[in-house]
């Protein structure tokens, strides 16, 4: 006999999340609520993470196994070391084109009007940020994240040019083993970045690290 699991419900004006270990192994732990930066911040400090498609509810998740990557593991192949060369880069100067073009190059994208408008306030408030990639002066990859203590949660990246997207990681990757920060949050595995070195953890292994993690202080540069 098959058994149908509830999905919380948060309420709109308490910023409490259930425990991230209740989730479901594919990762959804709750619903509704809204994109406050209070609410963004309370999440990414537990481990959660917003993601849903347009004609879903906010959807909140804690997904088993996580991806992560330590900058230090980073695999650096000889063409990205040329790549590496060919382009500029620069660091939280352009966060609103990034996200803009992240939403513009994916026709099925999970960057609704409402979840940019969110980032761009965390941006603000000096929480996200942006490395962007620069060919002869034109915007050409970056990634964005959210900065919480010494984890970069990353949210997404693009490319318009070969290599472009990975140089901007390997460029954060290169800030925080400067900073000496820990590690940067992949969320779900995919084929794409465990090539690049990342590397499966448990879910209950990523919320220790998390806590762990989320008030120390760090700063890129």
């Amino acid at each position: 006999m098959s058994t149908t699991v509830e999905i919380p419900r948060l309420l709109e004006d308490e910023y409490i999340f259930p425990n991230p270990l209740d989730a479901l192994d594919e990762g959804l732990l709750a619903w509704g609520g809204d994109l406050r930066s209070e609410r963004l911040l309370c999440a990414y400090k537990q481990g959660i993470f917003p993601w849903y498609s347009k004609s879903d509810p906010i959807l909140w998740w804690s997904p088993n196994p996580r991806l992560i990557l330590y900058p230090q593991d980073l695999k650096v192949s000889k063409s990205l070391r040329q790549s590496i060369r060919k382009y500029e880069l620069r660091y939280n100067t352009n966060f609103e084109a990034v996200i803009s073009t992240c939403k513009e190059l994916r026709k099925d994208t999970w960057i609704s009007k409402e979840m940019q408008e969110a980032y761009i306030k965390l941006h603000k408030i000096g929480y996200a940020k942006s490395i962007e990639t620069y060919l002869d002066g034109e915007l050409v990859g970056g990634l964005y994240g959210v900065l919480i203590g010494s984890v970069f949660c990353g949210e997404s990246m693009f490319s318009t040019k070969s290599d472009a997207s990975k140089v901007a990681l390997w460029k954060l990757c290169q800030m925080m083993i400067k900073s000496n920060a820990d590690f940067i949050d992949c969320q779900m595995p995919t084929e794409h970045l465990m090539s690049l070195g990342a590397v499966k953890i448990s879910r209950e292994d990523f919320i220790k690290k998390i806590l762990t993690c989320k008030d120390k202080k760090v700063v890129l540069s």
